[in-house]
């Protein structure tokens, strides 16, 4: 992996070749097999974020736990580009389509560090994320594209990623998707000790323990 920027001071990174790309494809012909997605059917979707024009197809960690292993994997290596101790909150994976945008936005608190790692490009365009380049204080504000402030574009091969700090840097995709669909993994943590620790495993933060029992 090569580290493109300072995240501590900039807020966020370039992470190129975070993970092998034999490592995404598996994932991707894996999910693909266990949900049986032959076809993606959006006919039946008639709700979807504020931050998309039209409907795409995702999954959360919690619907299908394979995807919880890149979170908890990859906890203590975004641990150490922070330079804090961090807990995971929550991910999901969303497949784009042509033409698809997502608008300018800052994230909600179990957002407080982010990163955003391509899959797979159907027609191997890379597609920047833009990320503000100025800290904003939270904000529900969204918005077609950055006006006056500052971005910058980041263009992710397969495997990369892009670390940000997904409460306090506003962040999209303004440019229409160049390829007739593109996989994307988004994940989340929080600092242990920091103000949104509640925030944690999607707010499972008690360390209840698990009771076995043998017979």
């Amino acid at each position: 992996m090569k580290v493109d920027g300072n995240y501590r001071d900039n807020g966020f990174a370039h992470l190129r070749g975070l993970i092998p790309v034999e490592v995404t494809d598996a994932f991707l012909r894996r999910l693909k097999q266990d949900l049986a997605l032959d076809r993606v059917d959006l006919s039946g979707v008639t709700q979807h974020p504020n931050l998309l024009k039209r409907a795409a197809f995702e999954v959360y960690g919690r619907q299908y736990p394979p995807m919880l292993q890149f979170l908890w994997g990859l906890t203590p290596i975004v641990s150490q580009l922070v330079g804090r101790d961090l807990l995971p909150t929550y991910d999901y994976f969303r497949i784009y389509r042509e033409g698809d945008v997502c608008m300018v936005h800052s994230d909600r608190q179990a957002c407080e560090h982010s990163l955003s790692m391509t899959l797979d490009y159907s027609d191997g365009a890379p597609w920047d994320l833009e990320v503000g380049t100025e800290r904003t204080e939270p904000s529900a504000r969204v918005t077609d594209d950055f006006g006056a402030e500052p971005y910058a574009g980041i263009a992710m091969e397969v495997g990369d990623a892009v670390l940000y700090q997904g409460v306090h840097h506003r962040h999209g995709r303004m440019t229409p998707n160049p390829n007739g669909w593109s996989a994307h993994l988004f994940l989340h943590w929080v600092d242990r000790d920091g103000p949104y620790r509640d925030q944690a495993l999607e707010g499972e933060t008690s360390r209840a323990k698990a009771d076995f029992h043998f017979i």
